[in-house]
């Protein structure tokens, strides 16, 4: 993980909970954008780089992504209740409010008009992933084997069709020997 900044304010448990819980509510599809812009954009609560690592180590781990980053965010800035705190404020409100809507959903999917509505959710979520992930990969424009690695995982995922464990695996080791080169390089 890129070193943590000098000189971060300590941040309220409030403000992760009640930060997450806005990413949770208004992130329909797209909750690692909306985490991305605030903890880096309008919290500064970390850099872009630090944003990075985390979601790529929380690629790795099971379950959601953005469960992950809130659990990972929240750990980095407040320890152990900095991540019950976020992960509170993502899953609790939002796990209740999204069982009762996927029920209802669930017992009228034959709406036409519902139907194109969930459409359109999901082509404004998949433009929010793609999205971010672009914008993650600014922090690494510089250094072309992470541009190939980002190449060749984006070509297995969405050209080839290759399961996301079946990238990972393959990328990851990739990834850590160029990690390891380029560190070898700067000394």
């Amino acid at each position: 993980m890129a070193p943590a900044r000098l000189n971060r304010p300590r941040v309220a448990l409030r403000a992760l909970f009640w930060e997450f819980l806005k990413v949770s509510l208004f992130a329909a599809g797209g909750g690692i954008a909306w985490a991305h812009r605030v903890a880096v954009d309008r919290r500064g609560w970390l850099s872009d780089a630090e944003f990075t690592d985390i979601v790529s180590l929380c690629q790795f781990m099971p379950g959601p992504n953005v469960v992950g980053v809130a659990v990972c965010v929240g750990a980095k800035l407040r320890g152990a209740a900095g991540a019950v705190a976020a992960t509170a404020g993502f899953v609790v409100l939002p796990g209740v409010a999204g069982f009762a809507i996927g029920t209802w959903l669930f017992r009228h999917t034959g709406i036409a008009m519902l139907q194109h509505i969930l459409m359109g959710i999901s082509a404004a979520a998949a433009g929010l992933m793609i999205a971010t992930g672009l914008r993650l990969l600014r922090a690494y424009r510089r250094q072309p084997p992470a541009l190939l690695i980002a190449a060749l995982a984006f070509a297995g995922l969405a050209l080839a069709k290759y399961p996301l464990l079946v990238v990972l695996v393959a990328c990851a080791p990739l990834g850590i020997g160029a990690a390891a080169l380029v560190g070898l390089r700067a000394r």
